[in-house]
């Protein structure tokens, strides 16, 4: 395959390609505040390049053809309305009816398998995703994989310190990965306090 992306293809090469057995990815994102120090579409580009370099790995280690739709950029985030700027708030019901659709549209070209992977923990998708598979399955089955950059986290990093939204996780991944769209000088302090330079063990 020239490329994973599903924008990148004519209508007859995604065809050939669904005959030949390839699978889809619906990568759902957000648009909304990440701190005063990252840009409104991490979730969306985070979403996307994670499910990109997941098709990439499955075609060179296990010969698994996938197609990455491109991340939707709306979702419920009503949260965040606070903030007065930097957000597009859809209501639950209309994201999860946008998600479904989506797949059902994909069904309907001949995809048998898709995977909905999340920009966001909060985007409350199992019940599209049952309404899908009740009329889908067997002939084509969605899944909904749990988010496991919490444990990543846990793993790598600093369990004790609380994950969250903006975070040092996030924080970190965007540093890597595209450094250009930090701003470094708006990055929030940690809570500290001062050294106790009395203390014995101490290097």
């Amino acid at each position: 395959m020239k490329s994973h992306k599903f924008i990148d293809y004519t209508y007859l090469e995604i065809k050939s390609l669904i005959d030949a057995g390839c699978s889809a990815i619906v990568p759902t994102g957000c648009t909304e505040q990440q701190g005063p120090h990252l840009a409104v579409d991490f979730d969306t580009w985070f979403a996307e390049t994670v499910a990109l370099e997941a098709a990439e790995y499955m075609a060179r280690c296990y010969n698994v053809r996938t197609l990455v739709l491109p991340a939707m950029p709306f979702g419920p985030t009503p949260e965040h309305r606070g903030f007065g700027s930097g957000y597009v708030n859809i209501p639950h019901s209309v994201h999860e009816q946008c998600v479904y659709f989506v797949l059902e549209s994909l069904a309907e070209q001949g995809f048998d398998t898709i995977v909905v992977w999340r920009g966001c923990g909060e985007h409350r998708l199992k019940e599209a995703m049952d309404r899908f598979n009740a009329k889908f399955c067997p002939s084509c089955v969605a899944y909904l994989p749990p988010l496991p950059y919490h444990d990543i986290w846990c793993r790598v990093a600093d369990p004790s310190v609380l994950g969250g939204h903006a975070d040092s996780f996030t924080t970190t991944i965007a540093l890597h990965r595209r450094p250009d769209t930090v701003r470094l000088d708006r990055i929030p302090s940690t809570s500290s306090r001062e050294v106790d330079w009395n203390d014995p063990h101490l290097d």
